[in-house]
């Protein structure tokens, strides 16, 4: 299993379904575990972005897989980046 930090950006559609159904945002990750990626934590943020969201998935199919499909909602869009911890660059790195 591998770690995903995914950014996302809520559209003007997206923002009216947080504020009419603010619960929505944990039907989704439950539709995220349904699809193989675990939402590990979830941040809502300040700036260009709404959510970081850290999860972990099997492989980069299964993100790409579940982009496209909460993507083609057309309520957010996401930016997915693959992650390392640092313990395993280190031991990577020697």
């Amino acid at each position: 299993m591998g770690y995903y930090v995914i950014l996302s950006t809520l559209t003007d559609e997206g923002r009216k379904t947080l504020k009419e159904k603010p619960e929505r945002i944990m039907e989704v990750n439950k539709e995220l575990e349904s699809m193989g990626v675990k939402v590990k934590e979830q941040f809502a943020v300040l700036g260009p972005y709404d959510f970081v969201n850290i999860v972990e998935a099997p492989d980069n199919e299964t993100v790409v897989k579940m982009s496209v499909e909460i993507g083609s909602r057309g309520t957010v869009q996401l930016l997915s980046m693959p992650a390392v911890t640092v313990d395993e660059l280190i031991k990577k790195l020697k």
